[in-house]
């Protein structure tokens, strides 16, 4: 090196120590295995790589499909010979493990050093959490002292946080005061656009004002730092000077930075290479979509970036435009039964290379004709090639016995209790009104059994009136007549719908307050072993009578604590059963109404292991809770009339290279790729966790591939088969630019509630939350730096940058919060919800939308969407705030009197009518307001109540809990979140 290039050298290194950036190192010209090359001169930077070592042990294959033999070898039926997956480091040991509930995994050894100097060539696991931390996230209850901090809100009141159901059963106005709160960050219009259940999709225009500009405060600690609008550019231009290879990487400080709204177009397009054959077909996202857009190459890069690798799947999903191929021949790959799809090459019209196992087959003689055009021409017309999603109707080689008919088994509780409740009225209301479009063909088949203190059987004869039949034997239950009590409904459709009509009189003076739902269960599966098909379980009370009864674990004093007991299941019973009711392929859904504990943690079982749905109404009564009926009426129609799949396998293959690790839904795991889903529904989705076990040398592109073999309702064999194809990556700083955050937190909060349902303490699974950001963000800020330490929270201008307030969103949600009382079954129930729930439905839970309704006076575009802080809130405003599972209408006090005339046909603020449901009425405000409620609803698959709530009501808590960048008196707002992660990440 001569001396002018060492001047060169030792003036830039003088100009970074002068905005106190530590980005210098020696030089030296002696390569080794920790150092990286630049391009300048004969220049060697000494650049010290993040690195981080795993090793696994591999998995043990099981192949096995006797459902209730495997679930006997391995009782846990989660991994194999107790397999575990480190999840967790405390400051007390060195490594927490848990054990995924109904997944099949590698054991892992966690022996994760957290920036190791040397790269290991271990397998690349994937984790729940990037990597893990010795400090717990404890919420502050002031200011930290670092970080520009507004005005900090007075605390909400420390009584008991009420649920939905809790306020909404007993409305009583009460005072109120507005909080004040600081703004906060925005969030991207692209985050949140979403695909609706059908193919076409539907966007806003979001338009977020930043109401705030950078303070004189944040201006000095910009310039102090170096890393202001002028600082950061300095920064990036010396890099490139440098060529650290970062001038083609924006990025901005996540505590500094006031207005993330002006990135939100910066995501960059993903393209794939032109050699598959249809590069051109996607996937439609809201089905099918990975964390990571474009995939790394080697392990070794994965673990640099501490990016969690999974995928979530929603592979029911109700379609508007669905490719439905009947063929002789379906084509599929000899070698690794992949079937050909978009993302294969085409050598030839006579050859296909597979793009899982990059094997050549041949193609069949009629695969030239395509069935559109009734002509022969191009494989490339095929309909396989030009969508990535198909439906195959099955030829009999996929069919093992005759399709069987479809099986409805109604369980209704018909206790005291749950006669006071008046659910029947709304059953008998909701069953009568689907009757006829209950899915199934001519051999559609119905049972009704009720239960209390004995079980309740209706044999049907023709066309009289079906004799009752009680056993009250339940410890020992059997079937008390052989015929009748299954009913064709097609041939028996007067008896039938006399029958239901008659039901809520039937009971009206029952005196039983117990039950022994464990005892009707098995009768269920008894009858319909031999058939199989979809038992239904309607519930009011804790099970306490014979098989399966258990016992209240609650302790109220407990609610608010940060060790919440008793979220595990008190025994294996409904667990054991469920698999059965798999292997006779039953599906069990549980429909919960209850005022009063129930052990829901335990009951969920019956309904995880069996592919079925949980959905929790509570403080239900007819009467006395209106909102809770409304959305029982909605959701149990939506029930009745969607379409199902029965006799249902999902199997996942991936591209050799990769393999899937561990899954998270409602569902039984037969082999490492095979999941038996005895019913399938287009409600539920699930998530999967994905390795690399090697480099993926000489290929451009991954493939995922997952085909669902069911038995439609009208009798036929179909296969629907979804294909998702990515591009592969050496750049790291690509990986977190292509990093699809809602996928992320999707994948993220079904693991962390696997974690805290199957023995995980609470307090753990909120500290890996936080540890996922702090290694995240570490992660990049290493990468965008070298190794040298950078006292800021950078992150790329792309999706990213919302991770922490996702975070944050799920620590401030019922499901994960601390410092709450919130009931054990609410808090169960919320945790449920993220098992199964589909991707939108997760977004809107954590991060909900609020708008303010006054826009649409003089104007007829969708209203922009606001920061969920009450900064934005104003005194003369109507807010409306989506949560995913209700809709909050908010009414400030001083509201012009004519936009409540509009809103709520009353003339005055205090007329407002709580109680009352949000109707349309006959004006032009009226019609935009609804029009846009009617929009927003297509985002989701579930019904979402709307709820009024008055400013000065009692139900202004559940209005105030939800907007998550605001400060309360047991949580951090958001940008002391901010403060915190930024303080965890100077540890390291």
């Amino acid at each position: 090196m001569s001396w002018q290039q060492q001047s060169q050298v030792d003036d830039m290194v003088s100009s970074l120590n002068g905005r106190n950036i530590q980005n210098t190192s020696r030089l030296t010209k002696k390569q080794s295995s920790e150092s990286v090359v630049t391009s300048e001169g004969n220049f060697w930077f000494v650049i010290i790589d993040l690195a981080i070592g795993c090793s696994l042990e591999n998995a043990i294959d099981v192949n096995s499909t006797d459902v209730l033999s495997q679930f006997q070898q391995h009782s846990d039926s989660t991994a194999s010979n107790g397999s575990t997956h480190s999840l967790c480091r405390d400051s007390n040991t060195p490594g927490s493990t848990f054990t995924a509930s109904c997944s099949y995994m590698h054991r892992q050894t966690n022996s994760i050093e957290r920036y190791s100097a040397n790269m290991n060539n271990s397998v690349s696991s994937p984790q729940m959490f990037p990597s893990f931390s010795a400090t717990s996230f404890i919420p502050m209850t002031a200011p930290l002292h670092s970080g520009p901090v507004g005005t900090i809100p007075p605390p909400l009141s420390s009584a008991p946080n009420p649920s939905v159901s809790d306020i909404t059963s007993n409305l009583k106005p009460t005072s109120a005061h507005q909080l004040l709160t600081p703004f906060t960050p925005p969030i991207t219009n692209d985050l949140y656009k979403s695909d609706p259940r059908n193919e076409t999709s539907v966007h806003h225009s979001y338009q977020v004002l930043n109401k705030s500009a950078p303070s004189s405060q944040t201006q000095c600690h910009y310039q102090m730092n170096g890393n202001g609008p002028s600082g950061l550019c300095n920064l990036q231009h010396d890099f490139s000077r440098m060529n650290f290879a970062v001038q083609s990487t924006r990025f901005i400080d996540l505590v500094l930075e006031r207005n993330l709204m002006k990135y939100e177009n910066e995501d960059e397009k993903i393209t794939l290479p032109p050699t598959v054959c249809n590069p051109g077909a996607r996937c439609n996202s809201s089905i099918f979509r990975c964390t990571l857009n474009s995939v790394p190459q080697t392990p070794e890069l994965l673990k640099k970036s501490r990016l969690p690798f999974g995928l979530t799947l929603q592979p029911f999903r109700d379609m508007k435009s669905l490719n439905i191929i009947q063929t002789s021949t379906i084509v599929r790959c000899r070698y690794c039964r992949a079937y050909i799809n978009p993302y294969v090459c085409l050598p030839d019209t006579r050859h296909w290379k597979c793009n899982i196992c990059y094997r050549v087959n041949d193609l069949p003689d009629d695969f030239n004709w395509d069935p559109a055009t009734k002509s022969f021409g191009e494989p490339t017309r095929r309909p396989e090639i030009r969508n990535a999603t198909v439906e195959f109707i099955a030829p009999s080689e996929y069919t093992l016995r005759p399709p069987q008919p479809a099986v409805y088994v109604f369980i209704m509780d018909v206790s005291q209790n749950a006669i006071e409740t008046g659910y029947l009225y709304t059953f008998t209301e909701q069953l009568l009104i689907a009757l006829e479009q209950l899915p199934g063909d001519d051999r559609t088949m119905l049972c009704f059994i009720g239960v209390d203190s004995a079980i309740h059987f209706f044999q049907f004869y023709g066309e009289s009136f079906p004799h009752h039949l009680i056993v009250d034997d339940y410890a020992d239950i059997f079937l008390p007549v052989s015929c009748g009590l299954l009913v064709n409904l097609r041939q028996n459709l007067d008896v039938v719908r006399s029958f239901v009509q008659s039901l809520p009189t039937l009971y009206e003076s029952n005196s039983s307050t117990s039950c022994c739902l464990g005892a009707a269960l098995n009768a269920a599966h008894e009858l319909i072993a031999d058939i199989g098909g979809r038992i239904t379980v309607f519930l009011t009370r804790i099970p306490d009578l014979g098989q399966g009864a258990l016992k209240s674990r609650e302790d109220p004093n407990q609610r608010a604590a940060s060790e919440v007991p008793n979220l595990c299941p008190a025994n294996d019973y409904y667990k054991r059963l469920a698999l059965e009711c798999t292997g006779h392929q039953i599906g069990v859904d549980l429909f919960l109404l209850s005022s009063h504990y129930a052990d829901l943690s335990t009951l969920a079982d019956v309904s995880k292991f069996s592919s079925g749905c949980i959905y929790y109404f509570p403080n239900y009564h007819i009467n006395r809770n209106p909102v809770e009926v409304k959305r029982f009426q909605k959701q149990f129609n939506r029930y009745l009339i969607r379409k199902i799949g029965f006799e249902a396998v999902l199997r996942i293959r991936c591209t050799k290279g990769l393999s899937l690790h561990t899954f998270y839904g409602n569902f039984f795991v037969r082999s490492t790729d095979l999941l038996a889903v005895a019913n399938v529904s287009p409600d539920s989705a699930i998530g999967v966790q994905v390795q690399m076990e090697e480099n993926l040398v000489g290929v451009n592109t991954v493939c995922f591939q997952a085909a669902v073999l069911y038995t439609s309702s009208k009798g036929d064999r179909r296969i629907r088969i979804h294909t998702l194809s990515l591009p592969l990556t050496k750049d790291l700083s690509t990986l977190f630019n292509h990093f699809d955050v809602r996928c992320a937190i999707s994948l993220v909060s079904r693991m962390a509630v696997e974690r805290t349902l199957t023995g995980s303490s609470l307090a753990d699974s909120r500290e890996a939350m936080v540890n996922a950001v702090v290694d995240i963000f570490c992660a990049y800020n290493y990468s965008i730096s070298q190794g040298n330490h950078i006292n800021s929270v950078f992150s790329p201008t792309t999706s990213i940058r919302f991770f922490p307030l996702y975070v944050l969103g799920m620590l401030k949600h019922r499901a994960f919060t601390a410092g709450q009382s919130v009931k054990l079954d609410n808090r169960v129930a919320a945790l449920l919800l993220f098992r199964s729930a589909p991707l939108e439905v997760i977004d809107l839970e954590l991060y909900p939308a609020l708008y303010e309704l006054n826009h649409f006076i003089e104007n007829e575009t969708d209203p922009p969407r606001l920061h969920l802080s009450f900064a934005n809130v104003n005194r003369n405003g109507v807010y409306l705030l989506d949560t995913g599972s209700y809709v909050y209408v908010y009414i400030s006090f001083s509201v012009e009197s004519n936009i409540i005339k509009c809103l709520f046909d009353v003339d005055a603020f205090a007329e407002i009518d709580e109680e009352k449901s949000f109707e349309v009425l006959d004006n032009p405000f009226s019609d935009r307001v609804h029009s846009f409620l009617r929009k927003l609803s297509i985002y989701r698959t579930v019904f979402a109540p709307v709820i009024i709530i008055r400013e000065d009501s009692s139900l202004r808590d559940l209005f105030c809990q939800r907007l998550i960048e605001d400060r309360t008196e047991s949580s951090h707002s958001y940008s002391e979140f901010l403060n915190h992660i930024q303080l965890e990440m100077q540890k390291y």
